[in-house]
């Protein structure tokens, strides 16, 4: 069977996706990138059941030597796409922070990659933009210009119902780093995966640039059922389902909308999401690659 996403491995004796990631993928962590051969994922459960002679589909990655982040967005390149930049949001912060996602930017073909580039930079220029209309240099040369929420009155961005990771006192959860990252369960989240307290200091978004790069390369990469990763639909290993589809949900940038503020979505005229589209546009251009389909989430309905 031909892979519809990756490329196809035939299973040997002795082989487990540990071992098969760690050979052909140079890092065994990647095995949970590794699909069956009809596209699904493996669960810990299924991944014990390989066997020789199966056939399953790796991801492609980029070619060794440098993350997929860096082949495509040099630092020349990133200090053109950001001229107003927050000092804090700096080059070398960016490519320590993705050095902890190896599969950003780096999984599908070069087009794919690329668009992922521009996507993931667009929203992030677009939760930060200092810009307006007639700014200097344009408004879209003035992404990740804020490090947080700009507002006199900021929410506290706390929801209770979530016991897992509750709220701290003294301490808001309004949006902080390169996607803003809003509410307890969000950071709470991000900070064990990350392996730091960002309940109790959430602060450190604003502090230091490569926790800030990292909450922001974590809500990037990470599914959060029912929606799939942002990752996943830019690099081409999401599909729709028959409900994604008859929702209008379809893989492209309008995607990454819906899963980073799908209240934006469903609905036309809105401000936020053209101003999304602009800065994809934008670095698509600067980036030399065609921005792709669905670019509107307007006829998607919210999960």
């Amino acid at each position: 069977m031909t892979c519809s996403a990756g490329r196809s491995y035939t299973v040997q004796t002795g082989d487990t996706l540990f071992l098969i990631a760690e050979r052909e993928l140079g890092n065994g962590q990647l095995w949970t990138r590794i699909l069956h051969s009809d596209g699904t994922p493996f669960t810990a459960a299924t991944a014990k059941t390989i066997h020789a002679g199966q056939t399953i589909c790796l991801p492609i990655l980029s070619p060794s030597g440098s993350t997929g982040l860096t082949q495509i967005i040099t630092q020349s390149v990133y200090e053109s796409m950001f001229p107003h930049r927050n000092s804090l949001y700096s080059y070398a912060a960016l490519v320590q922070a993705a050095q902890s996602y190896p599969l950003f930017c780096n999984e599908g073909s070069l087009e794919q990659r690329t668009r992922e580039a521009a996507a993931f930079f667009a929203n992030c220029g677009h939760e930060t933009t200092g810009g307006w209309d007639q700014a200097p240099d344009g408004p879209y040369a003035w992404g990740l210009y804020f490090l947080e929420e700009q507002s006199t009155i900021l929410d506290p961005y706390c929801y209770h119902g979530n016991s897992a990771y509750p709220c701290m006192p003294g301490v808001t959860y309004h949006g902080r780093g390169p996607l803003q990252l809003s509410w307890n369960y969000n950071y709470g989240a991000a900070g064990a995966a990350l392996g730091i307290d960002l309940l109790k200091q959430p602060d450190l978004l604003t502090k230091d640039g490569v926790i800030s790069f990292l909450s922001a390369l974590w809500f990037w990469m990470t599914p959060q059922p029912p929606k799939p990763s942002a990752h996943s639909v830019m690099s081409g290993t999401w599909h729709s389902t028959t409900t994604d589809i008859q929702a209008g949900r379809l893989p492209g940038f309008g995607m990454t909308i819906m899963i980073i503020n799908g209240g934006e979505c469903g609905h036309p005229g809105s401000h936020a999401v053209l101003n999304r589209i602009g800065f994809y546009q934008h670095f698509t251009k600067l980036l030399q690659v065609d921005p792709g389909q669905h670019l509107y989430c307007n006829t998607m309905h919210p999960y």
